[in-house]
């Protein structure tokens, strides 16, 4: 059985969702924007331990509170290597928003295409996905009995895609990560995407209006 809660976080309302294996009760946070003492209490619920906090890319909203989860639950915080640039200038992001600054806690494990991330009995794949930014990436995982899930962070959206006018954005090369490495998968997928609500990977094959498979 897998364990998922997800809500929406931080004032970016980023989708960030706590995970784990109902067996050993092994968890991985994703993508940690906000409310720390949420994650905190989804933890305590369910009695779980953290095994890893992952992150679809390192825009504020989605690290906000990363070295708070980390001190707290310990686990290995894991990025994609194409997003240092953003995750060493938090300080900097938080300053363009008006959020509290602050700083990252040091990245415990580079992720690349292909990577697993595991939590007890189960794992994640990981799905490098730039356009976005460099080191975006998806995460998918099979569940047994609710089919397969994919965290797509701000890839891919219901009806929509990730912008690409910020720094290390490319419309390009989005495109090609969504119609090669996305729109090639089950399509009865359940996207879990890093803002607003879930679709299937089918449906927007056929329907998004920016990417069509």
């Amino acid at each position: 059985m897998l364990l998922r809660e997800t809500f929406a976080a931080g004032p970016f309302q980023c989708n960030c969702t706590v995970l784990a294996c109902g067996d050993t009760k092994d968890a991985i946070v994703i993508d940690p924007g906000g409310e720390t003492e949420r994650i905190a209490a989804i933890v305590e619920r369910y009695a779980l331990t953290v095994r890893a906090i992952v992150h679809t890319h390192a825009h504020l909203d989605h690290i906000y509170c990363t070295r708070e989860v980390k001190q707290v639950h310990g686990g290995e915080i894991c990025l994609h290597q194409g997003d240092t640039y953003l995750y060493d200038g938090f300080a900097a992001q938080a300053a363009m928003f008006g959020w509290r600054p602050g700083t990252t806690a040091p990245v415990d494990r580079w992720i690349e295409h292909g990577d697993r991330v595991a939590m007890g009995k189960r794992e994640l794949a990981v799905i490098h996905t730039p356009g976005h930014t460099p080191g975006s990436v998806c995460f998918e995982i099979a569940d047994p009995d609710a089919g397969r899930l994919l965290f797509a962070g701000d890839t891919l959206f219901r009806r929509s895609v990730g912008r690409t006018d910020l720094p290390g954005g490319d419309s390009a090369t989005l495109a090609r990560s969504i119609k090669e490495r996305l729109y090639t998968r089950d399509p009865d997928t359940l996207v879990v995407p890093g803002h607003g609500p879930t679709t299937k990977l089918g449906d927007e094959a056929r329907a998004n209006p920016f990417v069509r498979g």
